[in-house]
């Protein structure tokens, strides 16, 4: 049987169009999520999250199922579960 501890999800690299990766906490990167698709008309989203009536359901429905967002032509924004070593 796996390790519960595989599937936790606490800390994530952020590669975005002109941008050094980035390490954010899961917080962070819904609140980046959130602020992005706050920006972003409802027809332009991904089919699977205009169901959903609020950003934050938005938000932590893509970390839950997702590692991109489609933000246009040409860019860019994916995110990626890592582990960091103390």
């Amino acid at each position: 049987m796996p390790d519960p501890l595989m599937y936790e999800q606490e800390h994530f690299v952020v590669l975005e169009t002109n941008q050094p990766e980035q390490f954010l906490t899961k917080s962070e990167l819904q609140q980046k999520l959130q602020g992005i698709l706050e920006q972003m008309n409802l027809q332009d989203l991904p089919m699977d999250l205009q169901k959903f009536d609020s950003v934050v359901k938005q938000s932590q429905h893509l970390i839950d199922t997702s590692c991109e967002l489609d933000v246009g032509a040409g860019e860019y924004l994916q995110w990626y579960a890592v582990r960091l070593e103390k």
